[in-house]
């Protein structure tokens, strides 16, 4: 076992993981997923959309706009179609940079990626941006003079607001080059005490160390500070993000549910990656 894990307290990575049917997490891990389970059944749908759009966010960017550079804040455990691998089977060149603060995480995406010389895992806390961009590994793999992808999938609601998730949001824009992307996801409610409910419950089981879940337009107003212009089809619950016609399961509540989308920054720029060039 990596040093540094407390099996006591839950990891957001690790209830993600098992969530996702994964096998890297503990039983404090598994008793807080069923928990969760337990009060809304519709939170491990919630939980697989959620990364079936961080996939076609990615395989979009790397297609259609040909990026070709990704940098992954509170990326969580490895599982299949990772962002490197959506990214490579388009560029074969793509660098990503995927970055979380639970040890489990660089373990096993450092053996994962031990191969792999465009892609690597960072221990980094993704609220210090300029720490973060000063890595060592991120300065070595990732070019800010060139466009980059920044994901926030699922994110933002584990930051509290004495932290500016939306802050944080214009801080890592300003650091991007022309014709880069931000794709962002977060835990919303329509119903206030839904939401208490939900953020009390986060908050005990990892000891404090979350945020809360916010409203819709609490993430857009994070989102539009940026200074970003938002893809079609907006912001929105992510299953509805352009959906590639792939059945997921259907989120049979939505008490709470994934809202979010992709946007980019100076899109009328002409801006050229390690892949090729396009218009933005």
């Amino acid at each position: 076992m990596p040093t540094g894990i407390d099996v006591s307290v839950a990891s957001v990575a690790r209830v993600y993981d098992y969530l996702l049917g994964g096998k890297d997490n503990f039983k404090v891990d598994r008793d807080t997923a069923d928990a969760m389970l337990a009060i809304d059944p519709s939170s491990r749908a919630m939980t697989i959309n959620n990364r079936r759009f961080l996939q076609r966010a990615v395989r979009t960017l790397a297609q259609e706009y040909g990026i070709t550079q990704f940098l992954d804040h509170g990326s969580g455990l490895p599982t299949q179609d990772n962002v490197h691998q959506i990214a490579q089977s388009v560029h074969p060149e793509a660098r990503v940079v995927y970055v979380d603060n639970d040890p489990i995480v660089l373990a096993h995406g450092r053996a994962l990626l031990a191969d792999n010389a465009s892609t690597t895992v960072i221990s980094a806390d993704v609220r210090d941006t300029d720490a973060l961009m000063a890595h060592p590994d991120v300065v070595k793999l990732l070019d800010f003079d060139r466009p980059v992808g920044a994901l926030f999938v699922s994110l933002l609601h584990s930051i509290p607001d004495r932290d500016d998730p939306g802050a944080l949001l214009r801080r890592v824009v300003d650091r991007l080059a022309p014709g880069s992307f931000i794709a962002v996801s977060h835990l919303v409610s329509l119903d206030a005490e839904i939401r208490e409910q939900r953020t009390a419950f986060a908050l005990e089981a990892h000891a404090g160390q979350w945020g809360r879940v916010r409203t819709p337009e609490e993430v857009t107003a994070f989102i539009e500070s940026a200074g970003v212009d938002i893809l079609a089809p907006g912001l929105c619950e992510v299953s509805q993000w352009r959906p590639d016609g792939s059945d997921g399961p259907v989120q049979e509540s939505t008490d709470w549910f994934e809202f979010g989308g992709v946007a980019r920054k100076d899109p009328h720029c002409f801006c050229r990656g390690f892949g090729g060039e396009g218009q933005v």
